[in-house]
């Protein structure tokens, strides 16, 4: 049923998700205005290229669907806090040898953070967008909340995964706080990718057979190391083998100073765990194993399972905790260390800033710089950035 105050503004990206989440918001009783956000966009020798999230021609198609159900569509020029808040800190991570994870503090500081000021401002009770995702009221005795006249009722606002496991983006939701949570909307949270091409087809949206683009959105080029050769001073250095391995086609054995085997490109071109563009005179695979920036030292392994590649403990900081309390440590839950990966069961304890959180089995391709997320279930309890 729709709030009380039913003026609510939609993320557009002139994608299928954000169409339909308007479209059954509308259908709602809500009064939608569709938001089209400009974000930066690279100048790569003198010519301005184009930001895949805000295209001209994913403008158009949002100015389609939003004349299709009869709303406005209005553009924001996010363009400068965009490229503070997310593209410096994305090549300073790289930089100092982290893999950073940019949708996740867009959603928090732009896109979906920046909208929930504005909309509060001009008057608005609500922000939505197509991520999938739920967002659900309960009360602090964990029913369904109630609103009784003449009765205080403490609400508490619990992210949840979508019903399309497949699609779900909670992993990249985990930074927002009950403040923000009480005014977002997530409507695709319970429908299926199909049923949304579904329900586009029924409103006859245009892009309703629309592809959707799955990479960083201001990377342009055709791969996501040409944008940090671009705009970062990288640094060639050797490359040695870690550990012993007769699985090398080179046969070596090494302690764990290792041989020298090739020479790579720059220390910020590679992430742990990765396979492709290790190039070794034509030989492998090799697979990161370490980075070690002051002697500018590229690790590699010649076995994807190699023991190195796994661990059973990661320290990680800035930790958000989703109902705004801190749970009493040790803590037991399931834990996510990137995008799509399987939850595993962990312990967490907190010495200082920050926390140390223990696998129940190891973990392959531990990455600092990216995000540790924290489930009970279905519900997202919250997370943080890991650091070693």
């Amino acid at each position: 049923m729709p709030r009380k105050n039913k003026k609510i503004i939609v993320a557009m990206s002139g994608g299928v998700d954000s169409s339909v989440a308007a479209g059954l918001l509308k259908n709602q009783g809500y009064e939608p205005t569709g938001i089209f956000l400009h974000f930066w966009k690279e100048d790569i020798e003198g010519e301005s290229s184009e930001n895949k999230c805000c295209s001209i021609s994913s403008l158009m198609d949002a100015r389609r669907v939003c004349q299709r159900m009869g709303i406005p569509l209005y553009t924001f020029n996010f363009s400068q806090p965009f490229k503070k808040k997310i593209v410096d800190d994305f090549l300073h991570e790289y930089k100092i040898g982290h893999t950073p994870n940019p949708c996740v503090r867009c959603n928090k500081y732009v896109k979906l953070g920046m909208l929930i000021e504005r909309a509060k401002k001009l008057g608005y009770g609500h922000v939505a967008s197509g991520h999938y995702a739920r967002i659900k009221k309960t009360d602090l005795a964990g029913g369904r909340a109630k609103n009784q006249k003449g009765k205080k009722t403490k609400i508490i606002y619990k992210l949840y995964r979508a019903k399309d496991k497949d699609k779900d983006q909670s992993y990249f939701l985990y930074t927002f706080t009950q403040d923000e949570l009480k005014h977002l909307l997530f409507p695709l949270g319970d429908y299926a990718k199909p049923q949304v091409r579904a329900l586009a087809k029924k409103y006859k949206f245009s892009v309703a057979e629309k592809k959707e683009s799955q990479e960083i959105c201001f990377v342009s080029g055709k791969s996501h190391n040409d944008f940090l050769k671009r705009h970062l001073k990288l640094k060639k250095g050797p490359i040695k083998l870690l550990s012993n391995s007769l699985s090398s086609p080179l046969l070596i054995r090494t302690g764990n100073k290792g041989e020298v085997v090739g020479e790579h490109g720059g220390l910020p071109l590679y992430t742990i765990g990765q396979r492709k563009g290790v190039e070794i005179g034509g030989i492998g695979p090799f697979y990161v194993a370490k980075t070690d920036h002051k002697t500018n030292t590229l690790y590699v392994v010649a076995d994807g399972n190699n023991p190195i590649l796994f661990r059973d403990h990661l320290w990680a900081k800035n930790i958000n905790w989703i109902s705004g309390k801190t749970p009493k440590m040790p803590f037991s839950c399931a834990a996510v260390i990137r995008y799509r990966h399987k939850p595993v069961k962990c312990q967490i304890k907190k010495e200082n800033n920050q926390y140390y959180i223990k696998f129940i089995e190891p973990q392959r391709a531990v990455t600092p710089g990216q995000s540790i997320v924290f489930y009970k279930g279905e519900e997202v309890l919250g997370g943080g950035i890991i650091v070693r």
